[in-house]
């Protein structure tokens, strides 16, 4: 049985190897890589991505990042290419083929069939002198010292460092098209992270009821109020003028403080300085404000007007927190 002693110093040496794999390749990425991200942004077409093995799967993940930050891609398998698949690339794509070997027999195969149908070909290759890097118009040196692998033979350092090349492949190619923010929401308008991005507080208030209550509403019709409208508040307004806001806990701290209550108003206990956000800001921002007052609800403003209430609860229902 392994100790404990043994596996930490394995886990740490597999990082501590890796990360050098990645390290090294800051001084292999040269003219070509920049030549690529210049073709890429230049073409008309796609970007066609294909591998074998682990290297199919480091595949399927640039395409993913390369979908989702503006770089129209799809991928290709190295082996279902050579089998029909190849029919899929078209004129103007651009085509990325990964391999650390650059000689597996399916790659070997597939690379001259793809410089004859006269697409650019890149090679992403751990060896500059292989069948792959020959037949290519541009090479991403991923080459590796060593697999972190004790016997230096699963793909480890080399798939991590193939990873990281298609990463900063990705972020020069959204830079060099200017691709925002904004972009990426529309890219993720089912993810939080896309709500972060595009959702606004409009979108949340509207479906909320609406508590509202006069300065002079007898404290006995303010706790019914908030009961029935279940929102833990309600707004105090006069002539669509918002007063200030009653809330579950102004009501506790009245109990505590002020003994009979019967013959209080809603002005008696009403905070009259609430928060506010206006209608049209970003949910994230509304969450902020929540989070640094530490507070469950916000008044929601229309150019300094009352509309509404947004609920902490709104947020944690969109996944945003």
């Amino acid at each position: 049985m392994i100790s404990d002693q043994k596996i930490l110093a394995s886990a740490r040496k597999t990082i501590d190897i890796e990360s050098r794999s990645i390290v090294d390749l800051k001084k292999q990425i040269d003219s070509d890589f920049v030549e690529v991200v210049k073709k890429v942004v230049a073409s008309k077409g796609r970007v066609v991505i294909s591998g074998i093995g682990k290297s199919a799967i480091i595949a399927n993940k640039m395409v993913a990042t390369f979908n989702s930050t503006g770089t129209p891609s799809l991928f290709m398998h190295a082996a279902d290419a050579i089998h029909g698949d190849l029919g899929m690339i078209q004129k103007n794509d651009i085509v990325i083929l990964i391999s650390n070997s650059g000689t597996t027999p399916e790659i070997k195969v597939l690379a001259p069939l793809i410089k004859n149908g006269g697409n650019i070909l890149v090679a992403m290759v751990g060896k500059k002198d292989s069948d792959l890097a020959r037949h290519s118009d541009f090479i991403l040196n991923t080459a590796v010292k060593q697999e972190a692998c004790p016997h230096n033979l699963a793909p480890t350092s080399s798939t991590t460092a193939q990873l990281a090349m298609g990463d900063a492949l990705a972020v020069c190619l959204l830079e060099a098209r200017g691709f925002t923010s904004k972009d990426f929401a529309k890219y993720h308008p089912g993810g939080a992270l896309g709500k972060k991005l595009y959702l606004r507080v409009s979108d949340l208030w509207s479906n909320n009821p609406k508590p509202i209550v006069s300065p002079n509403t007898p404290i006995t019709d303010v706790i019914l109020e908030i009961t029935s409208k279940r929102l833990g508040c309600t707004a105090v307004v006069e002539k669509n003028k918002l007063l200030g806001i009653i809330t579950d806990g102004d009501l506790r701290r009245m109990m505590q403080q002020k003994g009979k209550f019967e013959t209080l108003t809603a002005k008696d206990i009403m905070n009259k300085k609430p928060k506010q956000i206006e209608s049209e800001t970003m949910a994230i921002e509304a969450l902020d404000v929540m989070k640094s007052f530490n507070i469950m609800q916000l008044v929601v403003t229309e150019k300094k007007r009352f509309v509404g209430f947004i609920h902490l609860h709104d947020l944690l229902k969109e996944g945003i927190i």
